[in-house]
């Protein structure tokens, strides 16, 4: 340093100097202003992230614990013995809850293990791997993160935060969301449990295949509750969670194997597993059973039964009649977790499906039935749609006029869809197809426990079912009734109201409905005179059953068929150009405008079976929520009501025993000791074919017919289609029988015996009516005809010519006994013809009502051609006594010319 005056002087001169300090406080100024800045920025910076936080906070949902509840759980349908039949799921609700006492202690470890290792220790953030996620995040920039969701904040994110996955590259929605979760994780661990938060957390993952919660992935993967899982399956379940995608056990095994021996690893780390448990685990050929139990699963899981579909449609309804509207019932029926609890009997329905779906109960050549639909695609993007009807159009106009959509095989179908496509198809269409080949003819079938309501089985159809809620025969297919129907609309309201009895004589004889039409009888031309109602149920007999509801009214039939529960018969509506409906008299047999299902067809029969009580069908008992709640209770009887006196249901029940035993239904009878009663049924053309019967255990009708309507081979030869019906009742009841004991039909009070001249249904007149006339009937007390004695059985002068009681002018008038025609009610008289004899013997029937005395009378003999026509009928008598000469001798009764 210089210290000179000179130097000294110079360097006082330089400390006074003024530009330097103007420039140090210039540079003064400007670094305070820069700290002074810095400062700002920082308490501006720091302002705005405590507000951004606060904004974030505020904006942070409102919860409660049961906010973090699992949502949407899968709803479980039961038989009546408790066996699961199906599982009802909507998209993200295949769940099944489970308390903490179900979950065992290697399944929570497991998880804690591989998620979540400091779970037990932190209070909603692991600030640990918070830390090494970030270094992570900077190192990479932003390439690679490490995952430091806590098992909290994953539950926040599956319950609260249920959006995340479609934030994609949007950090600030990403940042904005882990704070929350991270402030809400915090808040959670103040109010729960680390306990009640992992169980939540375990109801509600993700565990792929359609899983959500262990529950329902140790079932899925397993066959088991989560409770019986081992500690290497356990492994296996906690595995999946990070991405049940890729650590798929069924389609990944060896991404899920590897996850599962870090899983492994961990809990041994952490102790809470042994050494000896971890060897035992790791040495399990876990990855084995699950394929094995997937082929299974995958073999079990088909469509729904039609059982489960109808039981679900009722559900629906029930549950809209409780208060529920349409969604909230959709959301509890498919996503609630209610459990069903179905009146099915796993064996009567396993019975059911069986005989259906035998082979050995249909005709050996099985025929198909086509349903069609075609898509064609133009090049210029315009398409057209093309329905079954339109091609069956175009076989008709062009191939074959019979054409039907039925063929003999699939191969011949296939066949017909290719030469169709090679009409319609030009260069450059594209087309898309639907194609469901049908068996046929189609079967339907339900059995109902007749005491309680409760349907023990239900069979929609034959084949294979190819999805949910698909048509079901046995309670959506409207059919032809046909001659079950004569029970229902004409005998039961004849026999309940009218002061009709089984005794009742009407003649069989030609007869027509209001429009002129006559009435045919399934059996021909051919006419049977007078019979009791008893006979005429027995044998089928179509007149009787339309003079009957004639005689009643079609009106007081409608009245009862509603009161058995039909619900798809119309008291008039508009069919094209037409008014029609089910008030007339061919509803006796059955011909209704719309049809019935089977399943209303068997509840009417049940009611006959359950002493006229009708009893709604009911397909489950209860519904319950998950939690064991009754939501729906069934088991009551609010909608079963009286339709028939016990003594009617009886004198029905009593007809109907005839039909199996010796009338038109013998095949039916499976066991001679055990009583059956039931009615066949049959439409025109055969298109519909029944049997309804029932025992005192159950009621079972059958449905057999194609669906388009096609008519069903008849006759004796193997190709029989008629007799499915009665085939199939046969096996089915005679199985589900098989370990019952025989027993009779219950007999009421008020129903009493007398024996009647069944020739006119009264009091046997002594000495007049013939022994072989005469039968003891079961009738209901007060209506037997004790104070009317029989006026058909006549005994005096008889004109040998028409055997009616001879006038006092008749000349041929001889002393003996004669049967004349009953009276029948004047109501019938104008559908009706008399009888008369013709002049060689033949009768024909004119009119129903008594002919006192012959015609030989004062009028008679005054016609002046008396004595040519007397000399004709004198003709026609002797060559009676010579047809009646020959059959005695014949009959070896008399001598012959040679002694």
């Amino acid at each position: 340093m210089n210290y000179s005056r000179k130097g000294v002087r110079a360097k006082k001169k330089a400390l006074n100097a003024k530009s330097p300090k103007i420039a140090k406080k210039a540079a003064l100024l400007v670094l305070k202003l820069f700290l002074v800045a810095i400062v700002g920025v920082g308490i501006i910076g720091a302002s705005a992230g405590i507000g951004m936080f606060k904004g974030i906070l505020a904006s942070t949902p409102q919860i409660t614990p049961s906010d973090v509840a699992p949502v949407g759980a899968a709803t479980f349908v039961y038989d009546c013995k408790g066996n699961k039949l199906d599982e009802l799921i909507a998209v993200n609700s295949n769940r099944i809850i489970v308390t903490q006492d179900k979950i065992p202690e290697n399944l929570a470890h497991a998880f804690v293990a591989i998620e979540d290792e400091r779970f037990y220790q932190h209070n909603g953030i692991d600030y640990k791997s918070l830390v090494r996620s970030g270094y992570q995040f900077i190192k990479t920039m932003g390439d690679e993160t490490q995952g430091a969701s806590t098992i909290t904040q994953q539950l926040l994110k599956n319950t609260i935060f249920t959006s995340w996955t479609s934030e994609g590259k949007n950090w600030i929605k990403k940042i904005k969301r882990k704070f929350q979760e991270q402030y809400l994780a915090i808040e959670l661990t103040k109010t729960l449990s680390k306990d009640e938060i992992l169980v939540r957390y375990m109801n509600t993952i993700n565990l792929g295949q359609n899983t959500l919660g262990v529950e329902a992935a140790a079932q899925r993967y397993f066959g088991k509750s989560c409770s019986e899982l081992t500690l290497s399956e356990c492994a296996v379940i906690a595995s999946i969670t990070q991405n049940p995608t890729r650590y798929n056990p069924i389609s990944h095994p060896e991404q899920n194997a590897e996850r599962r021996e870090r899983c492994l690893n961990k809990m041994l780390e952490l102790e809470f597993i042994s050494k000896e448990e971890y060897d035992e685990a790791m040495a399990d050929s876990v990855y084995d059973r699950i394929e094995s139990h997937n082929i299974d699963y995958l073999a079990n899981s088909s469509a729904s039964s039609y059982f489960v579909d109808a039981v679900t449609q009722q559900v629906k309804k029930d549950l809209i009649a409780h208060g529920f509207n349409e969604t909230q019932t959709e959301f509890m029926l498919y996503s609630g977790g209610l459990r069903i609890i179905t009146t099915m009997d796993p064996e009567i329905q396993a019975v059911a499906d069986a005989e259906v779906a035998n082979p050995d109960n249909y005709p050996p050549n099985v025929k198909w039935y086509l349903d069609y639909a075609l898509t064609i695609t133009h090049p210029d993007g315009s398409h057209d749609n093309y329905s079954k009807e339109m091609m069956s159009k175009y076989f008709k106009e062009n191939v074959d006029k019979n054409f039907n959509l039925i063929f003999t095989s699939q191969e011949a179908a296939y066949d017909a869809i290719d030469q169709y496509l090679g009409v319609l198809l030009k260069e450059g269409d594209e087309h898309d197809e639907t194609i469901h080949l049908i068996p046929q003819p189609q079967t339907a079938l339900a059995i109902i426990e007749q005491e309680t309501g409760y349907v023990r089985a239900l069979v929609g159809g034959r084949g294979a079912k190819e999805g949910r809620l698909t048509f079901n025969r046995a309670t959506d297919a409207t059919r032809q009734p046909g001659s079950t129907f004569k029970v229902l609309a004409s005998y039961a309201p004849a026999l309940d109201s009218c002061g009709i009895t089984l005794a009742n004589v009407y003649i069989d004889a030609p007869f027509n409905y209001p429009d002129g039409t006559p009435v045919r009888n399934w059996y021909g031309e051919a006419y049977k005179g007078p019979v009791t109602v008893r006979y005429a149920i027995e044998q089928s007999m179509n007149i009787i059953a339309v003079k009957t509801i004639t005689q009643i009214t079609p009106k007081l039939a409608y009245d009862y068929l509603l009161n058995f529960g039909f619900t798809t018969l119309t008291a008039g509506k508009v069919v094209g150009d037409q008014v029609k409906g089910d008030i007339n008299p061919s509803t006796a047999l059955g011909g209704l405008t719309d049809g019935v299902t089977p399943l209303e067809l068997t509840a009417a029969y049940a009611t006959i079976a359950n002493g006229g009580v009708y009893n709604e069908p009911k397909l489950y008992t209860q519904v319950l929520y998950s939690d064991g709640t009754v939501l729906l209770d069934n088991t009551g009887f609010e909608n079963s009501r009286r339709v028939l006196q016990e003594s009617t249901a009886f004198l029905l029940t009593e007809a109907m025993v005839d039909v199996v035993t010796k009338g038109t239904g013998t095949a039916t009878n499976f066991n001679r000791e055990m009583a059956i009663a039931g009615k066949t049924g049959t439409t025109s053309s055969n298109v519909d074919v029944w049997f309804a019967g029932y025992t005192p255990y159950y009621t079972c009708a059958t449905w057999v017919g194609y669906d388009n309507n096609v008519h069903m081979n008849s006759g004796r030869t193997e190709n029989n289609e008629t007799n499915i019906a009665k085939k199939i009742w046969h096996n089915v009841m005679e199985q589900i029988h098989a370990n019952l004991p025989n027993q009779a039909f219950y007999v009421p009070t008020g129903v009493i015996q007398y024996t009647v001249c069944m020739d006119s249904g009264k009091t046997p007149n002594p000495g007049v009516c013939p022994e072989t006339s005469l039968r003891t009937e079961y009738f209901a007390e007060g209506t037997e005809p004790s104070d009317t004695i029989c006026d058909v059985h006549y005994s005096g002068q008889i004109c040998e010519f028409d055997q009616l009681p001879a006038s006092a002018e008749c000349p041929f008038g001889y002393a003996g006994i004669t049967t004349r025609l009953p009276a029948e009610d004047p109501s019938l008289e104008a559908g009706s013809t008399m009888q008369t004899i013709q002049p060689d013997g033949t009768i024909t029937y004119v009119n129903p009502n008594i002919q006192n005395t012959c015609q030989h009378n004062a009028a008679f003999f005054l016609n002046p051609d008396y004595e040519s026509i007397l000399n004709q009928q004198q003709i026609v008598i002797n060559m009676r006594r010579q047809q009646q000469q020959h059959m005695l001798e014949q009959a070896g009764l008399l001598p012959n010319a040679d002694g």
